[in-house]
């Protein structure tokens, strides 16, 4: 299981040269799709059950988000390729707090936009991942 940032940012690294040997990753992060990670966590594994984790990659062809493995920590299948004009202004409602940071990203053939929670341990990717998306960082409240 990989835990070290820089281990998992080379498996999605890898994951992405499989898929296309011409792309290049600029900046990774791993977000918790869905409601309060807080709230989801006191309700235990049914709680889990609402949340969906992803590894988000901005490369210099598309905004690739990866499903993550919750057993091995892993970068398993592309859900979403989204082109980089389509990309932009895809970010609202962005929330820094002081472990759970969360902001909303439009994708595609999703009604609304879904809720993104990014771990302290990421936020400095998560600022690169925002300024290319033209997010702005607000502080928190």
């Amino acid at each position: 299981m990989a835990v070290k940032k820089a281990t998992i940012q080379q498996q999605v690294a890898d994951a992405l040269a499989q898929a296309n040997p011409t792309d290049r990753p600029i900046v990774t992060i791993q977000a918790v799709a869905g409601p309060s990670v807080w709230l989801m966590s006191m309700l235990g594994l049914i709680g889990q059950a609402f949340l969906t984790y992803y590894f988000v990659t901005v490369t210099e062809q598309a905004v690739v988000l990866h499903r993550a493995s919750r057993m091995s920590n892993r970068p398993q299948e592309i859900v979403f390729a989204i082109p980089p004009a389509e990309a932009v202004g895809t970010v609202s409602e962005i929330k820094r707090n002081a472990i759970w940071s969360s902001f909303r990203m439009q994708l595609p053939g999703q009604a609304a936009p879904t809720r993104m929670n990014v771990h302290r341990n990421w936020r400095g990717e998560m600022d690169q991942l925002l300024g290319l998306l033209g997010g702005q960082s607000q502080p928190a409240a």
